[in-house]
């Protein structure tokens, strides 16, 4: 009930992703997406009820009919990515040994818990005597632990640009150097933060002057790109 956007892509046709435990053993069946009479609403809540003209939040409300009994359901506003999930389609990338070989996987640096924030270098290894006149591009996602669409944006993006096979991915990789930095901050996706970092602060709001004491995946970005 505390949605803050006076819009939603709710009002549009978008419906809610559903996991049925049951549903997932039985059916064979995953993250799906579900949901009838969904409004999205405002709901007379006010950020600061101090204010008079202070904004208000907004209510998603939606009926669903559960297949089975004693069953336990999730429901999320998008199919969920989990840092888990990033290391396995890593490690898929480098196992595939066509695919490994314009890869370099490296840790840009610890966070505040002790998890590696990875970067990766992808480019072609051939004709490396034109290596310096390759521009250079930065990619990020996951700034905001709550923006899984944006993972699944960066996984497409992973097996596009290392696919051996595709023409396209190619050209790219022998005219660029692409620097990615899939899950900037893991430490709020591994917590269930929606926007911040472990240390309560919205990482995207840091780039000017971050601490790096408080903020290392900002500061070591920041030198990176420079």
């Amino acid at each position: 009930m505390n949605y803050s956007k006076p819009d939603s892509l709710f009002n549009f046709g978008m419906k809610v992703s559903v996991y049925s435990e049951k549903q997932a053993i039985k059916d064979k069946v995953s993250w799906y997406k579900s949901g009838d009479n969904i409004k999205y609403t405002q709901n007379g809540i006010k950020k600061d009820p101090e204010v008079a003209w202070s904004k208000q939040y907004y209510t998603l409300t939606f009926t669903h009919t559960f297949k089975y009994d004693n069953d336990c359901v999730y429901f999320a506003y998008s199919v969920p990515y989990t840092y888990t999930d990033l290391r396995n389609d890593l490690h898929d990338i480098e196992s595939n040994e066509a695919r490994a070989v314009n890869v370099s996987r490296k840790i840009l640096c610890k966070t505040l818990a002790g998890e590696d924030c990875e970067y990766l270098t992808i480019t072609s290894r051939e004709n490396l005597e034109d290596f310096n006149r390759r521009k250079g591009v930065v990619l990020t996602a996951r700034v905001h632990p709550g923006e899984t669409v944006g993972s699944w944006m960066m996984r497409g993006l992973l097996f596009f640009l290392t696919d051996p096979e595709n023409e396209e991915a190619k050209l790219l990789r022998q005219n660029f150097v692409f620097k990615i930095i899939p899950m900037l901050n893991p430490d709020g996706v591994i917590n269930g933060n929606y926007r911040t970092s472990l240390a309560g602060c919205d990482l995207n709001r840091r780039w000017k002057n971050p601490s790096k004491m408080i903020h290392p995946t900002i500061y070591h970005v920041k030198k990176m790109i420079k």
